[in-house]
């Protein structure tokens, strides 16, 4: 019988290979959690700006109302001072009697030119509005 045992010559003896994928794999996961934190942070961010830039454009067109035509300027009125009526307790009570005085102005066919007690509640509200 003939020895098994020959020596091979051209083959390399086996190495060990050092495994960094799951390395890797926590620095693509890291990474990818950091990212998308920072694009859901960055849009909350816009989100607020672009909130309060809306606030101070309704609240300008709520200081700006023409009233040359009171009907118009009556629904105006209320439909730009509800955003700010719920703020706080002041502005809800203000709103609420602004909104009381503009009523005949709103729903008459025929309605006459606003008055200076409900132009001075008008005042009052734009004045305590907190933009």
């Amino acid at each position: 019988m003939k020895d098994l045992n020959i020596p091979v010559n051209d083959i390399a003896p086996l190495i060990e290979i050092p495994d960094y994928s799951l390395y890797y794999f926590i620095a693509v996961v890291i990474i990818t959690v950091t990212v998308t934190l920072a694009l859901i942070l960055a849009l909350i961010k816009q989100l607020r700006k672009r909130k309060i830039n809306v606030r101070k454009e309704r609240f300008k067109a709520l200081s700006a109302i023409d009233f040359s035509d009171p009907k118009r300027a009556a629904y105006t009125i209320t439909e730009l001072g509800r955003v700010f009526a719920s703020d706080n307790e002041r502005t809800s009570k203000a709103f609420h009697n602004l909104f009381e005085r503009l009523a005949p102005y709103k729903y008459a066919p025929q309605v006459k030119m606003i008055d200076e007690e409900t132009l001075g509640y008008y005042r009052l509200y734009v004045e305590i509005i907190d933009v």
